[in-house]
């Protein structure tokens, strides 16, 4: 177990450890080493470019360099190769995890979410974390979660009034949040969920600026870096004393938050004590499930609202579904907003030995994957792809590599059922209770590594009478 007298200590070298500006898996790739085509800008602003304007820089270049191309990117102009293909995201996905490393692709991650974060571990270190966390996440503690989420998600509808025009990323980001804070880190104490709030908050709002500068550290003396070092401090401190807290609760056994599952991970009859999860340990896996679970959901549902609400037919269908316990569709139109609005734009490997990818023989040290917002958008993989309709997902699985919002292979997103569950949830009690009607359009806006609505996806809501 690790001592909690000096979490400052623990945060300080959590920071020096996690540094991302290093060797990308320990290679650097010469700069004739032949790759696929792209541009020739200097490599700050192709990452800018990629960062900031991802939705325009992405189609750019596939529509440019066809569907392969490379990107250079601080720091070095380090080579990262973007797929568009499925047979290729296939590829990728089922690459041997000991050559395409997850984590060193994810570096950039490192410093918030920690070490042993399931996004930043490679080979069997990521074997084991998983193997210990999945159960936490299967059918039967969905079900158990599901009532929890319809309860706050009721309370979170009930408080919007009749007639309000609002921004509704804000609110499903409120909801979402409470939602980590309640069911997964099992928080209901109202004084820690309110120190709690805000710390998690600023994790969440932290600018692409703010990533790059970890790698920095006397930026972590000023501004805005010194404000998000700080905040990690203190959210470190608040995590750690949850965590020592819950070991010693006497309810343990019969709690089902999921830092309570995990708390008891190896602690059974039978089980093996180096099963047993650290603290730091824990705190890394809740903060990876915060950053990976909060925004990315609430953007989806978001999304969905406003589409709904500029749409009647699909709007009436919702109400239905919801009335009737319909979960398929409303699952569709979850996955449908996935689609048409990614949150995330693409998902990366670091190889660290070389690797044969669409017929392409790629050194060790080039970072591959497939680009989300290009493939959701490719006209021969979904008809009429910038229409929003449900329809696609009902009764059928989208083929392998063509819906990959949670990634895939065997480093698929391990909450990837919760969010689909957390999103079913919302939208019924939602639809059970208002009717929405879209105020104005929205566009996506890069914020820290997701896309959220410009405008916040702004709605009207109406509320319906109870028969």
């Amino acid at each position: 177990m690790t001592a909690l007298d000096d979490v400052s200590a623990l945060t300080s070298e959590r920071l020096r450890r996690t540094n991302p500006v290093g060797g990308a898996g320990g290679a650097r790739v010469p700069a004739d080493v032949a790759l696929p085509p792209g541009p020739r800008w200097p490599a700050l602003a192709q990452t800018v470019a990629l960062m900031r304007f991802r939705h325009w820089f992405h189609p750019w270049l596939h529509r440019t360099y066809g569907d392969t191309f490379t990107v250079r990117l601080l720091p070095g102009g380090r080579p990262l190769v973007l797929f568009t293909r499925p047979e290729h995201t296939k590829e990728i996905f089922a690459g041997d995890p000991e050559v395409f490393h997850a984590g060193k692709g994810n570096a950039i991650l490192g410093p918030v979410m920690g070490l042993h974060s399931l996004l930043l571990q490679d080979g069997a270190e990521h074997q084991r974390a998983r193997k210990l966390i999945m159960p936490a996440f299967n059918g039967a503690a969905l079900k158990g979660y599901a009532d929890l989420v319809g309860d706050l998600a009721r309370d979170e509808v009930a408080h919007w009034p009749d007639g309000a025009t609002f921004r509704s990323l804000d609110r499903m980001n409120a909801l979402t949040l409470e939602v980590i804070l309640r069911v997964v880190f099992g928080v209901t104490d109202e004084a820690r969920l309110a120190a709690l709030r805000p710390r998690v908050t600023e994790v969440i709002d932290i600018s692409p600026v703010v990533l790059l500068g970890w790698g920095y550290p006397r930026l972590q003396r000023h501004g805005v870096w010194k404000r998000a070092t700080d905040n990690q401090y203190e959210l470190d401190r608040l995590m750690l004393a949850e965590i020592r807290e819950r070991r010693e609760a006497s309810d343990l056994a019969e709690r089902s938050d999921v830092l309570s599952r995990l708390v008891r991970v190896g602690s059974g009859p039978g089980d093996d004590p180096e099963d047993r999860l650290s603290d730091v340990e824990l705190r890394d896996q809740l903060v990876t499930l915060l950053l990976a679970g909060h925004e990315t959901t609430a953007t989806a549902l978001a999304w969905a609202l406003l589409e709904l609400g500029r749409h009647p037919n699909l709007h009436a269908r919702t109400v239905r579904a919801a009335a009737e316990g319909d979960d398929a569709w409303l699952e569709a139109v979850v996955k449908e907003s996935m689609r048409l609005h990614p949150v995330i734009p693409m998902v990366v490997r670091t190889l660290v030995r070389p690797a044969t990818i669409g017929g392409r023989d790629l050194p060790r040290g080039v970072t591959v994957g497939p680009s989300i917002v290009v493939t959701h958008q490719r006209g021969d993989l979904f008809d009429d792809p910038d229409r929003f309709d449900p329809e696609r997902f009902l009764g059928r699985n989208p083929a392998t590599g063509t819906w990959i919002p949670f990634g895939g292979g065997v480093r698929r997103c391990i909450g990837a059922g919760f969010s689909l569950m957390e999103g079913v949830e919302v939208l019924r009690e939602v639809f059970r209770a208002v009717d929405v009607t879209a105020a104005g359009d929205d566009v996506p806006q890069v914020r820290n590594i997701t896309s959220v609505p410009r405008r916040g996806a702004r709605v009207t809501v109406r509320r319906r009478q109870q028969r």
